[in-house]
């Protein structure tokens, strides 16, 4: 009798080369952020200018921002250097992701997942793009205008870092929902009818969700839900298209 079942042998075997094969794909990501952030660093203080620029276009003659820290100056704009980096990079880490799972996929699954890969890319980018362009510009104006007689605004940069990180992160997540909503009906947790039925919580629930994210001002929390929900009803559009075709794709006579 054999040591050990070769069943067993098999078994390691293959959970060894799939663990080497997560590695390098793991380093693969790894360096394509390196790679990205050489230049990312090289021009930090530019970035976290560029990143900056909404709230001090809008602030009053006379003010600018602060650093409270003395190291400040140095980490904000290398911090921005790094998670540029990774943002630049996220088309590579996930083809990653996906190159390593794609092997284990039905090929009807694999046509599902790679719409859906490039399409999570695309609208987290439109949303980071539309926190920029659209959403800092007006909800800084309102609130460097509410500011009481006498007080000037002057936000600390790591403060200020950390709170556009926060909302690009939010708006990201934020646009897609279309994604979410396609895997829900794709895979028969919810039904289309349910999510149709339901609009009046959605909403509730997608205003909880911009009060949480957003300042506490009404303008902030409209410029998130009201394009949040604008993608639901997208999401729900997409699902009936994608079910539609999977029943065709079954049953081509029907």
């Amino acid at each position: 009798m054999s040591d050990s079942d070769p069943r067993e042998q098999l078994a390691e075997g293959s959970l060894i080369s799939h663990l080497i094969e997560l590695r390098d794909r793991l380093l693969r990501s790894v360096i394509a952020v390196a790679v990205l952030f050489v230049p990312c660093a090289t021009f930090s203080d530019r970035l976290f200018t560029l990143v900056a620029k909404p709230l001090i276009s809008k602030m009053p003659e006379g003010t600018s921002m602060i650093a409270t820290s003395l190291v400040s100056p140095f980490m904000a704009p290398l911090k921005l250097a790094l998670l540029t980096a990774l943002f630049l990079a996220m088309p590579v880490v996930l083809y990653q992701a996906w190159a390593f799972v794609a092997p284990g996929l039905y090929r009807h699954e694999k046509r599902f997942a790679v719409p859906l890969v490039i399409s999570s890319i695309v609208l987290f980018y439109a949303g980071v793009a539309f926190a920029y362009y659209i959403v800092f510009p007006l909800m800084f104006a309102f609130l460097t205008s509410t500011a009481p007689i006498g007080v000037k605004v002057m936000t600390d940069i790591s403060n200020y870092l950390d709170f556009v990180l926060l909302l690009f992160f939010a708006f990201g997540i934020a646009f897609e929902i279309p994604v979410a909503t396609v895997l829900l009906a794709a895979t028969g947790l919810v039904k289309i009818e349910t999510m149709r039925s339901n609009r009046g919580y959605v909403v509730l629930g997608i205003f909880i969700i911009a009060a949480f994210l957003t300042p506490p001002d009404a303008v902030s929390q409209c410029f998130m839900a009201v394009p949040m929900y604008a993608l639901y009803e997208l999401g729900i559009v997409m699902s009936r298209v994608l079910l539609k075709q999977q029943r065709k794709d079954r049953d081509p006579d029907a």
